[in-house]
Protein backbone atom coordinates (compact mmCIF):
# COMPACT_ATOMS: atom_id res chain seq x y z
CA UNK A 1 0.00 0.00 0.00
CA UNK A 2 1.42 3.63 -1.03
CA UNK A 3 1.75 6.63 1.76
CA UNK A 4 1.47 9.84 0.79
CA UNK A 5 3.58 12.18 3.53
CA UNK A 6 3.16 15.70 2.08
CA UNK A 7 0.57 16.94 -0.24
CA UNK A 8 0.79 20.73 -1.35
CA UNK A 9 -1.33 22.17 -3.65
CA UNK A 10 -0.19 24.04 -6.77
CA UNK A 11 -1.61 26.21 -9.91
CA UNK A 12 -4.73 24.98 -11.97
CA UNK A 13 -5.67 22.18 -9.94
CA UNK A 14 -2.75 20.50 -9.40
CA UNK A 15 -1.27 19.06 -6.52
CA UNK A 16 2.22 18.27 -5.47
CA UNK A 17 2.82 14.96 -3.30
CA UNK A 18 5.25 13.23 -1.85
CA UNK A 19 5.13 9.28 -1.37
CA UNK A 20 6.97 7.32 1.74
CA UNK A 21 9.24 5.89 -0.67
CA UNK A 22 10.34 9.52 -1.50
CA UNK A 23 8.69 9.42 -5.33
CA UNK A 24 7.34 13.19 -5.84
CA UNK A 25 4.63 13.88 -8.41
CA UNK A 26 2.42 16.81 -9.95
CA UNK A 27 -0.66 15.47 -9.98
CA UNK A 28 -3.94 17.14 -12.24
CA UNK A 29 -7.36 16.66 -9.85
CA UNK A 30 -9.40 19.08 -12.54
CA UNK A 31 -10.39 15.98 -14.23
CA UNK A 32 -12.01 14.84 -11.34
CA UNK A 33 -13.90 17.69 -10.49
CA UNK A 34 -17.69 17.29 -11.48
CA UNK A 35 -20.96 17.69 -10.31
CA UNK A 36 -21.75 16.71 -6.27
CA UNK A 37 -18.93 16.55 -3.70
CA UNK A 38 -16.34 17.60 -6.23
CA UNK A 39 -17.89 20.40 -7.13
CA UNK A 40 -16.75 22.12 -4.20
CA UNK A 41 -12.97 22.19 -4.81
CA UNK A 42 -13.27 24.38 -7.72
CA UNK A 43 -13.51 27.71 -5.51
CA UNK A 44 -9.50 27.92 -5.02
CA UNK A 45 -9.25 28.51 -1.19
CA UNK A 46 -11.64 25.05 -0.79
CA UNK A 47 -9.16 23.16 -3.12
CA UNK A 48 -6.39 24.52 -1.32
CA UNK A 49 -7.35 23.25 2.63
CA UNK A 50 -6.21 19.40 0.70
CA UNK A 51 -4.82 17.27 3.60
CA UNK A 52 -3.99 13.85 4.08
CA UNK A 53 -6.15 11.49 5.68
CA UNK A 54 -5.79 8.65 8.06
CA UNK A 55 -5.12 6.04 5.41
CA UNK A 56 -2.27 7.71 3.50
CA UNK A 57 -4.20 9.44 1.06
CA UNK A 58 -5.75 12.95 0.42
CA UNK A 59 -8.95 14.66 1.26
CA UNK A 60 -10.77 17.10 1.85
CA UNK A 61 -13.57 18.04 4.60
CA UNK A 62 -16.16 17.78 2.33
CA UNK A 63 -15.50 14.08 2.27
CA UNK A 64 -13.95 13.50 -1.47
CA UNK A 65 -10.53 11.97 -1.43
CA UNK A 66 -8.63 9.73 -3.34
CA UNK A 67 -6.69 6.65 -2.54
CA UNK A 68 -3.04 6.61 -2.25
CA UNK A 69 -2.63 3.61 -4.49
CA UNK A 70 -4.78 5.61 -7.51
CA UNK A 71 -2.47 8.40 -7.19
CA UNK A 72 0.35 6.80 -7.85
CA UNK A 73 -1.29 5.40 -10.76
CA UNK A 74 -2.19 8.49 -12.00
CA UNK A 75 1.00 9.65 -11.45
CA UNK A 76 2.78 6.94 -13.64
CA UNK A 77 0.41 7.89 -16.48
CA UNK A 78 1.10 11.51 -16.07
Amino acid sequence: MENIIDVKPIDNYYLWVLFADKFEAKINIKPFITNGISQKLLDDDYFKQVKIDEFGGIAWDNGFDFCPNYLRQIALVE
